[in-house]
């Protein structure tokens, strides 16, 4: 029996949980042998699990208010992850091939949130 998700689809809920465990799956291939590599590894596996979190904060917002809040928090928090790949990739030397499927996929749940955030706005101003 499937379970009431408040505001999101259990599938939208379901993909912000993968680009999570993908994170992950990455954050473990990365080299540790370099600090550099080792610091931005943690703070992309911070926000890229991260991303999930506001999402299943969001699908249980009590007003619009909040869920644009949340929804927000999961967008800029998956800009941060773009970011740390982009770097890891452009800066340390890490295999394309690791970094552009998250970047790809942080690319298209930022635009998604982007729509879902500008929707929600235009829902309340015309209320």
């Amino acid at each position: 029996m499937a379970m009431n998700q408040g505001r999101l689809p259990e599938e939208f809920r379901s993909r912000t949980k993968a680009f999570a465990a993908a994170t992950i799956r990455c954050f473990v291939k990365l080299p540790k042998s370099r600090e550099e590599i080792r610091i931005l590894g943690k703070q992309l596996l911070r926000s890229g699990t991260s991303v999930a979190a506001h999402i299943r904060e969001g699908s249980r917002a009590r007003s619009d208010e909040e869920f644009v809040s949340k929804l927000s928090g999961a967008l800029q928090e998956a800009d941060e992850t773009q970011l740390w790949l982009e770097l890891l990739r452009e800066e340390c030397g890490v295999q394309p091939t690791l970094t552009q499927p998250l970047e790809r996929e942080a690319s298209e749940l930022m635009a998604i949130f982007t729509t879902m955030i500008n929707r929600t706005k235009a829902r309340s101003r015309s209320s």
